[in-house]
């Protein structure tokens, strides 16, 4: 990941959020590859962070999919290995369009080609589109391909329907706009110790980022990529009402694992989500039915493995 950069060689841009890096996303960043080997030029992303309805309607709601970390570790996945994190600004919201062409474009990134889709505006108060841009690469030297008003539709479309998937409980239709599990990254604090007591000890997990998106609360089937090894756990996201906790905790019990993972930041996918969580009348309640969520869950891994 790069920000504030300059690039060494030329490039195929294109522009955009990107979150979820989604099955849509993905049909863009293949185009960026074959235009970058056809034409001899590095595929680049050129992203934006903050988000701008952070910054300029202070959205402190916003839920995006993806961190950006996440969203560089998921592109390079898929092959694409420069992503380029632009830092949003007021000022930078300012940049009128030939500055942000002739800066950003053109001095930063070398760019040769844009690939861009037929409805984008960019510049202060979005006062340029896409033919304004034609016109720019005539006089800076960079060609224009507008991604179709179809694909453009599929991004958004994809977009919207997987954050109400998530905020549903739905993974099995996140996963499938996604192409890939949902996923969440946090570091592994400390807890109460309640699942200890239980004999289901449980790696209690902290998301930094506000605006992450997470999914509905409820009992999950996860894995986990801890020492270059697949894990499988179940997850449960919540406030253990049993224990008549109030706060949400993010707490997954690996299973066959043993592990210290203390102060270690770890990535969980989602697979599948098996109940939703509820008060039970007693603790011994409570551990019946998570033997009966292990097993389940153990007979489902060998659907994913």
């Amino acid at each position: 990941m790069k920000a504030h950069l300059t690039e060494k060689t030329n490039t195929v841009v294109t522009i955009g959020t990107f979150d979820g890096v989604h099955i849509g996303h993905q049909k863009i960043i293949q185009r960026l590859i074959e235009v970058g080997k056809f034409k001899d030029l590095k595929p680049t992303i050129l992203t934006f962070f903050p988000h701008p309805r952070m910054v300029l309607q202070k959205d402190a709601n916003i839920k995006l999919l993806n961190t950006i970390d996440e969203k560089e570790s998921i592109m390079q996945i898929f092959g694409l290995k420069n992503l380029v994190v632009e830092k949003f600004t007021k000022e930078f919201s300012r940049l009128t369009a030939k500055d942000f062409v002739e800066n950003i474009l053109v001095k930063k990134l070398k760019v040769k080609h844009v690939i861009i889709g037929y409805d984008h505006h960019f510049g202060r108060n979005r006062s340029a589109n896409i033919e304004d841009l034609k016109v720019f690469g005539k006089e800076y030297g960079f060609e224009v391909e507008s991604i179709t008003a179809q694909d453009i539709n599929e991004v958004a479309v994809s977009s919207t329907k997987i954050r109400t998937a998530l905020l549903e409980g739905n993974i099995k239709t996140a996963n499938s706009y996604l192409g890939y599990p949902f996923l969440i990254t946090g570091n592994v604090v400390k807890g109460k110790g309640l699942g200890k007591t239980i004999c289901f000890p449980t790696a209690n997990i902290e998301i930094k980022q506000p605006y992450k998106l997470i999914p509905k609360q409820g009992v999950y089937l996860v894995k986990s990529n801890i020492n270059n090894e697949s894990v499988y756990g179940m997850m449960n996201i919540g406030t253990n009402p049993t224990f008549n906790g109030k706060m949400q905790t993010i707490e997954v019990h690996f299973f066959n694992f043993n592990n210290n993972l203390y102060n270690k930041i770890i990535m969980v996918e989602f697979l599948k989500r098996m109940r939703n969580e509820k008060k039970f009348e007693s603790v011994n309640a409570l551990k019946k039915q998570l033997l009966i969520d292990k097993n389940n869950a153990l007979a489902l891994i060998k659907t994913y493995a």
